[in-house]
């Protein structure tokens, strides 16, 4: 890699004596820290921070800027992640001083506006999923998991029952069996079908009187829907235990089918997937759960209701549920997401929403009949919203591997699709196009990704070219990162 300005750390532009702003003296008196802190909590010497000036600064941190691949600059195909572009008309609405500038501890009198929204949010998040309750509070798709799972032990511990185990599929995201875990329960896997399915015999020889949740993403994690998922809900239900939907892959099913209807008692949202909201790198994110009827009493608070005064107007009171978990995120959780939601939902109304999720399909479906010769999709000519197409066949016979395309794609400016994920795919690329892209992108990911298939393995292992950096040692970069510069003299004196 060229050591330009551009590629330089801020501390290897730093000059001694260079400055982006200099501060007059203090016209106070000013005690000396040593004074005021004991010498124990005191660092032998100054911080060694960069010294540039604000040019050099500016010119850093955008330039830094042009290197990353975002939404807003490039497609991005993330199976299984949705990242689908933010509308920034949502931006602008969901930053202004009414929004963001309220206290949480104001009283409900104080905030009305803004509970009107989340109550207003909670009802939508409601019919969309089929299932009556709703609490906001989970600040991600993760933690909703989690908190349903509390949910649902709390409802069995309530009701005198020892049930300790949740049953998944083999292809279920990696996060299903980590929320079961920490919620204390015993994880148990189920192997599928041939074609990807639920396995119906597999899943009645685990089910017992100590199973509590069957926790199942549908559509599943290969991009099809479970048509069995009425008869799973049956057998889980006979047996006692609930269903909980994985909302990873609501962007399928939006308007068009409902989890309560098909037979979930439980289920999360990604709201800043599936209703749009810039997250990637660990955040923000919202992941609210709806659930049924009986459960509603264990639900995390604060929930919002709405009170009608004597006078007939509205009144919108923070309350707790009766039997509830407790908190699990402080306030209402990541507002900021929950109001984008909003603001999505109310754009697009119940025909935009049904609108997005067939888009979505109808794009992927696209995709999968532009590629599936090249990259065959084990499970077959349809998906809904991404599919999963394998490379074996080409590693096979060629030596290309998925992490060759991959990295490949990023020299043509498209983020490559999800790899290696689900494990039951060999050499799996999901591909997830979301119903924002046009037919002219879409057209030229699929030119890129046929070409590449074609060039010659040996110049592919390389790839990419025109990045910063090639390929890192992306194992010892996870386990052993550098996460502090060291000045060259005192790396070769240690």
């Amino acid at each position: 890699m060229r050591n330009t300005l551009a590629t330089q750390l801020l501390f290897e532009l730093s000059k001694p004596g260079r400055r982006a702003a200099v501060f007059p003296a203090c016209d106070v008196p000013v005690r000396p820290v040593a004074e005021l802190l004991p010498a124990s909590q005191l660092s032998p010497s100054a911080p060694a921070l960069p010294e540039v000036t604000e040019p050099e600064v500016i010119r850093h941190f955008v330039n830094l800027s042009t290197k990353n691949m975002s939404v807003d600059t490039h497609f991005y195909p993330l199976g299984s992640c949705t990242m689908k572009y933010n509308p920034k008309r949502h931006e602008r609405l969901s930053s202004v001083a009414g929004i963001v500038d309220i206290h949480p501890n104001r009283p409900d009198e104080d905030v009305q506006g803004m509970l009107e929204l989340l109550c207003t949010m909670q009802q939508m998040l409601a019919e969309i999923a089929g299932l009556p309750a709703v609490s906001l509070q989970p600040a991600a798709g993760a933690q909703g998991e989690f908190t349903a799972l509390l949910v649902a032990s709390a409802y069995f511990r309530a009701r005198g029952e020892q049930r300790t185990k949740v049953l998944f599929p083999n292809s279920a995201h990696g996060t299903n069996p980590a929320s079961a875990a920490l919620a204390g329960f015993e994880c148990v896997q189920l192997g599928s079908t041939p074609n990807g399915f639920i396995d119906l015999a597999e899943l009645r020889k685990h089910l017992d009187s100590r199973t509590a949740v069957f926790m199942v993403t549908n559509p599943n994690t290969l991009g099809m829907f479970e048509r069995e998922i009425p008869e799973v809900a049956r057998l889980v239900h006979e047996a006692g235990g609930l269903v909980y939907i994985d909302g990873a892959n609501m962007n399928a099913i939006c308007g068009i089918t409902r989890p309560g209807d098909f037979g979930g008692d439980m289920m999360h949202y990604n709201v800043h997937k599936t209703f749009t909201g810039p997250h990637g790198a660990g955040g923000p994110g919202a992941g609210p759960i709806a659930v049924r009827d009986f459960l509603a009493d264990y639900l995390p608070g604060p929930i919002v209701t709405k009170e009608t005064r004597a006078d007939g107007t509205a009144f919108y009171r923070r309350s707790t549920p009766a039997r509830s978990i407790g908190r699990v995120r402080s306030f209402f959780g990541n507002v900021g997401i929950l109001v984008r939601g909003y603001l999505y939902l109310r754009t697009l109304g119940a025909a935009g929403v049904r609108a997005m999720s067939e888009n979505a399909v109808l794009n992927a479906n696209y995709v999968l009949s532009k590629l599936k010769d090249v990259l065959p999709v084990p499970q077959g000519d349809r998906c809904m919203h991404e599919f999963v197409a394998s490379g074996k066949p080409l590693k096979d016979a060629r030596g290309i591997s998925t992490m060759d395309i991959a990295k490949r794609l990023l020299d043509f400016g498209f983020h490559a699709p999800t790899v290696y994920f689900p494990l039951v795919v060999a050499e799996a690329l999901m591909v997830e196009p979301t119903e924002t892209e046009s037919k002219e992108t879409l057209d030229a990911f699929v030119d890129a990704i046929r070409r590449i298939v074609a060039e010659d393995p040996e110049f592919l292992h390389q790839a990419p070219y025109e990045t910063p950096i090639s390929r890192p040692d992306d194992v010892r970069a996870a386990r052993q990162p550098i996460l502090k510069w060291v000045a060259p003299n005192a790396a070769a004196s240690s």
